[in-house]
């Protein structure tokens, strides 16, 4: 993300949020970001500039979302994790991914989420969803979300 003040080129900077949450900012140090808004995050660097500026005029963009992803593994061509940047199916990431590889197990496809600090899995059968069977398996896909295919 950027964040650039108004009159104040040397305050002006390029950040990302670090996995503890943070960002760092000239002058100003470590912002606590991660779950912020930019409307909310603007607030919190214009408190923390006013320390040390007269009118500080700030401006928050987001330039890319890194915490949203899904993971797939197993017998496609290119598992590793995937960016959630638009609502995205099951049988999306599996495009995504290169497609089964040809010893896939398509019948015993299994999603994993975690959903109130317990671990929960969906089955999803390529085989059924692809001749339009069981159409309801197709889930759409939450950040953290992991697809294993054996």
């Amino acid at each position: 993300m950027t964040v650039s003040f108004w009159r104040e080129k040397e305050l002006s900077t390029d950040v990302v949020v670090r996995p503890d949450g943070k960002i760092t900012l000239p002058l100003i140090n470590d912002v606590y970001a991660a779950g912020l808004t930019p409307d909310q995050l603007r607030e919190k660097v214009l408190t923390e500039a006013a320390r040390y500026l007269e009118d500080p005029s700030p401006t928050v963009v987001v330039k890319q979302i890194n915490s949203r992803k899904v993971f797939i593994t197993g017998e496609v061509f290119k598992p590793g994790p995937y960016a959630l940047t638009a609502p995205t199916s099951v049988l999306q990431l599996i495009a995504m991914a290169g497609g089964l590889q040809e010893f896939a197990q398509k019948k015993d496809i299994m999603i994993l989420r975690m959903e109130a600090g317990r671990q929960i899995a969906f089955t999803f059968d390529y085989s059924s969803v692809v001749k339009r069977k069981k159409l309801q398996q197709n889930i759409f896909l939450k950040p953290g979300d992991t697809i294993v295919v054996p």
